[in-house]
């Protein structure tokens, strides 16, 4: 028997919510920090090994592709955080309404993005 039910399957058309948008990147991040931390933990192992090795790491740290690594991993790790705070006031009870939830989902993508050019600020 064939089920009559509506099929979208083009994702463009497909509009998320705020709250979606906050959840989906909060887990992203996650992950992009588990990897970032291999990453830094190889690079301060390295720096710590011998004076070359540091010196290594302190030229490639220079370097625009790795102050944009950087970046990229302080704003993961901002996101996270404020988006974990975000959770943990929503495990308290608070904001868990549709308007409050998907203004804090707004919220905390704003404060993302000015820490974001903040951490930009600092490292260029």
């Amino acid at each position: 028997m064939k089920k009559q039910r509506p099929v979208n399957l083009e994702l463009n058309t497909i509009s998320f919510p705020a709250t979606a948008i906050a959840s989906i990147l909060h887990r992203v991040t996650g992950v992009i920090m588990f990897f970032a931390m291999g990453i830094l933990m190889w690079l301060l192992a390295k720096s710590l090994s011998s004076p070359e090795g540091f010196k290594i790491v302190a030229e490639w740290s220079s370097t625009f592709f790795a102050k944009f690594i950087y970046w990229g991993i302080l704003t993961a790790l901002a996101y996270h955080l404020i988006g974990g705070i975000r959770h943990l006031i929503q495990d308290l009870g608070y904001w868990e309404e549709l308007e409050s939830g998907n203004s804090s989902a707004v919220i905390s993508l704003a404060l993302t993005g000015i820490l974001s050019v903040l951490a930009g600020v600092w490292l260029w």
